[in-house]
């Protein structure tokens, strides 16, 4: 078996990550990686070593280099220009999340990848978990009756140091482009999507609505601390409660409700705990590498866990949250900050309890009337 031609743009931060990934499925065999695009050479973890380097894919793909698969983990702004130029140049694409900045963006994506007869594999993890299906079948097993309704909780802490780590962190647009840096739509996206496909809402056509509650407490454009609730074709309502300025973080949690029990996914673990008459269990699942599994697509034709149209559903919440009027600021009555220097970091009072709460019940923050919503501060 030819080993797949592999490039990487983006090799700083998570790109380290997949670098890292490529080393081991080189060594295996499987791939070569023929070069790395990053406007700064990475260093440390993400030095390419023998690959050659350039300062964007532009120039990797002006020297004729033409990979099977690019790999592109770069600002989420950048997504949907990158994969274009890759897509037009004949490769797959593994793609972090967000997969475009836009619907727009995303719809034109989708539009040039049939089009050319290529994959499009997106970064959402949780999707390669063998929880969800094991879910799946529970449910259809009728393990805890009837689905009434799915939640997605999420209590993260993120330091000042987090907002300042590039020019678009925590932005909604940077020179005029859309980028919708918030807490539901880049750092607890997976809790947003994990929770749709639970919920059967997979693709843009399985969403009617999209209600967003957006707030902030760190001086950025975004929002840190939300609501999304959205309205499936299949008649539920999915509605995630996401902060980053929890006291202290947590593992997040899918909760779908049922008339006869409750089933729990706490996804960064692939743990399911399942409540109803048949009693209390719980067990860890294993899930499989997404780009592992695009490698599988390529050469075997095995499904994408994480298609481009597979985050469908999600896009609708990333251009319903950028185009809501600007998060409401949190007073500082009800904000604690905690620690000094890059280590500061906000702590909306009560958080993770009124989170719980929203999600619980289908509200948003609005809507249970807290002190720090619009209404309320009016």
């Amino acid at each position: 078996m030819t080993a797949l031609g592999v490039a990487v743009v983006g090799g700083r931060g998570y790109g380290s990550l997949h670098l890292r990934r490529l080393q081991e499925l080189e060594s295996a065999g499987q791939v070569r990686l023929l070069g790395v695009a990053d406007p700064i050479r990475p260093a440390g973890d993400g030095d390419p070593g023998d690959a050659r380097w350039f300062r964007s894919l532009g120039d990797l793909l002006q020297e004729g280099i033409r990979p099977d698969i690019v790999v592109i983990a770069t600002p989420p702004h950048t997504h949907a220009d990158l994969a274009q130029q890759a897509i037009a140049a004949g490769a797959d694409v593994y793609l972090e999340k967000p997969p475009a900045a836009s619907f727009a963006q995303f719809t034109g994506l989708q539009h040039a990848a049939a089009a050319a007869g290529r994959a499009v594999q997106v970064g959402f993890q949780s999707l390669g978990s063998e929880a969800l299906g094991i879910i799946a079948d529970l449910v259809d097993g009728g393990e805890i009756g009837d689905i009434e309704s799915v939640a997605a909780i999420g209590t993260w802490a993120r330091t000042s140091a987090y907002f300042r780590r590039s020019a678009w962190s925590g932005r909604r647009e940077l020179d005029g482009e859309p980028v919708v840096d918030g807490a539901a739509t880049n750092p607890l996206a997976h809790a947003v999507v994990t929770a749709l496909h639970l919920a059967g809402a997979v693709h843009a056509d399985d969403v009617l609505g999209v209600d967003t509650d957006l707030y902030r407490a760190n001086d950025i454009d975004s929002d840190d601390t939300s609501v999304v609730r959205v309205h499936t074709a299949g008649g539920l309502r999915v509605t995630s409660a996401l902060t980053l300025c929890a006291r202290t973080q947590t593992a997040p949690t899918i909760v779908l409700q049922g008339t006869r029990g409750a089933i729990e996914l706490h996804y960064t673990l692939d743990e399911v705990i399942v409540d109803g008459p048949a009693g209390h269990r719980g067990f860890v699942t294993t899930r499989t590498g997404l780009l592992r599994n695009l490698i599988a697509h390529r050469l075997r034709g095995e499904p994408l866990l994480s298609g481009l149209a597979d985050s469908g559903s999600f896009m609708r919440v990333l251009e319903a949250v950028r185009v809501a009027d600007e998060p409401t600021r949190i007073p500082d009555s009800w904000i604690t900050w905690v620690g000094e220097g890059d280590d500061r970091r906000a702590v909306v009072h009560g958080i993770e309890r009124l989170a719980a709460r929203a999600a619980h019940e289908q509200a948003t923050f609005a809507e249970l009337g807290l002190a720090w919503t619009p209404a309320a501060i009016s």
